[in-house]
């Protein structure tokens, strides 16, 4: 199998820019995934960032979720557990408002670094958005536009660990699925692996590497470049030693931003996929998120056909 697409950010800062911008454009296309490094965000706040996550899980989370395992009986299943997760999770909107100051349980130094992380990923994926709309021939700005919507993004974090597990073979930490929103930035664990994706029938592991952001592309970028850079099904599989620490940021359109393949895309390629209110498909995929997306853009072009959305862009 190819490598897993690594991209130095700080390469586009010289002559070898046109060659990182090739690999960002191919890796949007064939994989949905990619890894950073020098992106921008210092060393030091991640190393505190993973610090401190690893300790709140400690205090605050791990009790708990031994707990839980064992009121349901998960420490001695002998049949596939297909309808939960082995993971332990709690999450953090940063906007368009925060409530980090109301999460219970976090320490002011976890949610002074948190709130720090946040500022500096939303400024990476707005950079992100800008590099993907130079390779797609759009306009600077189209897609944090598309997704500004009335009230601007939606930005929020979802901070997982996967504990070691008695059964991997029966139990994933996460299942099969794509992600609904736009651009997805993860940093993980660099010592225990356990995320992978599907690419040509084969599940694939997402290296885990110290100090990088992992990237991957949500189902409405799908959408608004017409197909051209594709969601892809990822999961999470379960460790019987170590925990592995996950804490994935997603930007996402606000809720009444409308969806729609971007124009100038569609001119050049005929497949068409469906105008919806962002908020609409965020409904339909909460209770469809590990099923195949394909049902889910059907149902949204069902709903588009009895409704007219207006023009997006002027009412953006």
């Amino acid at each position: 199998m190819e490598n897993f697409p690594l991209i130095d950010l700080e390469k586009l800062n010289g002559g070898e820019r046109r060659a990182t911008m090739e690999m960002i454009n191919d890796a949007c296309e064939n994989w949905g995934f990619f890894e950073l490094v020098n992106h921008g965000i210092p060393h030091d706040l991640m190393d505190t960032m993973e610090r401190l996550t690893k300790e709140h899980y400690k205090k605050s989370m791990e009790q708990r979720f031994k707990e839980l395992v064992a009121s349901k009986g998960l420490e001695g299943v002998q049949a596939e557990i297909t309808d939960m997760d082995w993971e332990s999770t709690f999450f953090l909107r940063h906007l368009p408002f925060s409530n980090i100051s109301e999460v219970p349980d976090l320490g002011d130094e976890y949610r002074k670094v948190m709130k720090e992380f946040a500022e500096r990923l939303e400024k990476l994926a707005e950079n992100l958005l800008d590099l993907l709309c130079e390779n797609l021939g759009l306009e600077k700005g189209y897609l944090k536009k598309a997704f500004y919507g009335s009230k601007g993004p939606n930005f929020g974090t979802k901070v997982s660990n996967y504990p070691p597990c008695p059964k991997p073979e029966l139990i994933k930490g996460l299942r099969a699925h794509t992600d609904a929103g736009g651009i997805i930035l993860l940093f993980q664990d660099d010592k225990v692996s356990g995320l992978q994706l599907l690419k040509d029938n084969q599940w694939i592991d997402v290296p885990p590497m110290r100090h990088s952001i992992v990237i991957n592309l949500g189902d409405q970028l799908e959408v608004i470049t017409n197909g051209k850079y594709k969601s892809v099904l990822h999961r999470v599989i379960t460790q019987t030693d170590g925990t592995r620490m996950s804490i994935a940021s997603f930007y996402n359109p606000g809720d009444d931003a409308i969806i729609h393949p971007a124009p100038a895309l569609v001119e050049k390629e005929a497949e068409q996929y469906p105008k919806f209110v962002f908020d609409d498909y965020m409904k339909l995929y909460a209770g469809l998120k590990f099923q195949a997306k394909e049902p889910r853009f059907e149902a949204m072009k069902a709903m588009e056909a009895n409704v007219n959305l207006g023009d997006p862009i002027a009412t953006a």
